[in-house]
């Protein structure tokens, strides 16, 4: 019992040194993490303040490489501050409570383009118009109802809500879809506002005025301040787009005839991501994209009025759409051009050589008709008289002429059958040949013999200029001292052949596609009354 007493004791004795040496223990750990806690701090706000500054730097050069981005950002500020006077009105109490609907107007009505403005405008004053009518109809008729006022809202409103939600969905309402919802919204708000005051012609009538009031502000500051047209930028998105292909046709070309290297990763490849990163595909790549942008500036430009070289109402936005639905189907040919060039099976460097001079030729006089019809298209100029696409023509016939000359490098040519068969002149003769039908024909080409064509190597190029490409078909059949089974190179060898093959047969269609893009320019010159080339 003393021995327990004792160690009792002992244990309280010892209790206030424990809670002392606890209490070390756990003001170093708080200081600890009060360390850590206060390093993630200083870590959060450094990475606060570098999402400030590349966002500032973004902003930047936002406004650098476009600054009427920062123009139209100034006249959106100089409306509202206009607009904004109206809160100050002293005259009349209705004007300064209801002076918001100028307000909100500008905020919707305000586009970067004057066509796009125009269109907002158009559905919100015709919104706004047809709700203020049908407002007024109903007004009339609640009060007329006497207790059945409430009902006769609640019940317009629903009918209204209805009709519109349902009619906004037809597809050819689309372009209407903002004056729906500006006409729902209106007539609701006057409905409610008028049962609230009990005067609603005079809530109506405000809110009409204010609303033009507004929309006229927008209309006035957008134009007559450095107006931003959507039809220029059409203009100029077509004429970059003409000049981008080009580019990307010449260098497609001049990067196949010369065996240039691409290190290709399949991951990258799969997610087009190495496509978008190289240059040769940004021209084609604009061109092949643009069609929702284009059709985005064409709904905006016909809402424009004759401005600038553009004097002429009606005037044939749809032609330059359809000029560059035109380019953009030869744009479809140089990506695939492209392709070729990315492409696993390969043409040995060869065998391209022997066509680079005519290859080289056809790629240069293309883009020479690209950026001659975007020279025309920028100055809104016509044709001369003479033919723009005989040069280009010419070359595809000098290539059509050198691939008929060669046609043994894009084949196989051991298989061909240049014998002369015996003439069957007794139907024993007949029965000969059928029973040695399957017999193996080993003919071999002339030409080929005399050039020897296989002393160029097929499958490993000069220069190992493409060394990144394994071999087609992946697993090759060894024998004895990695010897490669004969028909196996054949085979390769006759993929590679039709790689050149189709390369010259895409590059000849892209010629024949030029005919439709000098089609669609003459439409719109002569719709456009371009004036003559000097």
């Amino acid at each position: 019992m003393k021995m327990k007493i004792f160690n009792d004791g002992k244990t309280k004795e010892r209790l206030p040194l424990i809670d002392r040496l606890e209490g070390v223990d756990h003001s170093e750990e708080e200081i600890n993490h009060r360390c850590i806690s206060f390093s993630r701090l200083l870590k959060k706000l450094g990475n606060f303040w570098n999402g400030v500054q590349n966002v500032s730097w973004k902003a930047w050069e936002m406004g650098r490489t476009d600054p009427r981005k920062i123009i139209f950002a100034m006249k959106m500020g100089l409306a509202l501050s206009l607009v904004s006077l109206l809160i100050f009105w002293k005259e009349s109490a209705d004007i300064g409570q209801y002076s918001i609907w100028a307000i909100l107007t500008v905020i919707v009505m305000f586009e970067f383009s004057i066509g796009a403005t125009f269109i907002k405008g158009f559905n919100r004053g015709l919104g706004t118009l047809c709700a203020g009518i049908l407002a007024f109809g109903f007004a009339e008729l609640s009060l007329l109802a006497g207790p059945c006022e409430e009902v006769v809202i609640v019940i317009s409103i629903f009918i209204t809500g209805f009709f519109t939600s349902y009619l906004k969905l037809y597809p050819t309402m689309a372009p209407f879809e903002y004056g729906f919802r500006v006409f729902i919204m209106t007539y609701c708000i006057l409905m409610v506002a008028g049962n609230r005051t009990r005067e609603y012609n005079e809530a109506i009538i405000t809110r009409l005025v204010l609303i033009a009031f507004g929309g006229g502000v927008c209309f006035i500051v957008n134009i007559c301040f450095y107006p931003i047209w959507a039809g220029e930028d059409l203009h100029s998105l077509v004429v970059e787009n003409f000049k981008g292909v080009a580019a990307s046709l010449e260098g497609c070309v001049n990067g196949y005839v010369k065996c240039v290297q691409y290190e290709r990763d399949s991951q990258e490849i799969l997610t087009l991501q190495q496509a978008s990163d190289d240059p040769l595909s940004s021209g084609y790549r604009s061109a092949v994209e643009s069609k929702s942008q284009e059709a985005n500036l064409l709904g905006f430009a016909i809402w424009e009025p004759p401005h600038g070289r553009y004097r002429m109402f009606n005037y044939p936005w749809k032609n330059y759409v359809k000029l560059s639905a035109a380019l953009r189907h030869c744009a479809f040919m140089v990506m695939a051009l492209h392709g070729c060039i990315l492409s696993e099976i390969q043409a040995p460097a060869e065998r391209r050589r022997l066509f680079q001079n005519e290859l080289q030729r056809v790629g240069t006089e293309g883009a020479k008709v690209l950026r001659e019809l975007a020279n025309k298209v920028e100055k809104m100029e016509k044709l001369s008289s003479g033919d723009i696409l005989k040069e280009v023509h010419e070359a595809a016939e000098q290539l059509q002429k050198k691939i008929d000359q060669r046609s043994y490098l894009l084949v196989n040519s051991e298989s061909w059958f240049i014998g002369r068969l015996k003439k069957v002149e007794d139907p024993e003769n007949l029965e000969e040949m059928k029973d040695n039908e399957n017999e193996k024909l080993g003919y071999k080409s002339l030409s080929e013999t005399v050039l020897e064509i296989r002393s160029c190597s097929a499958w490993a190029p000069s220069g190992d200029v493409f060394r990144k490409q394994s071999l087609w078909p992946s697993r090759l059949s060894l024998i004895a001292d990695a010897a490669v089974r004969e028909d196996e190179i054949r085979t390769y060898e006759s993929a590679s052949a039709l790689s050149l093959a189709t390369f010259v047969s895409l590059l000849i269609e892209f010629v024949a596609r030029l005919q439709n893009v000098v089609d669609s320019f003459q439409e719109l010159s002569e719709k456009a009354e371009f004036r003559k080339s000097r």
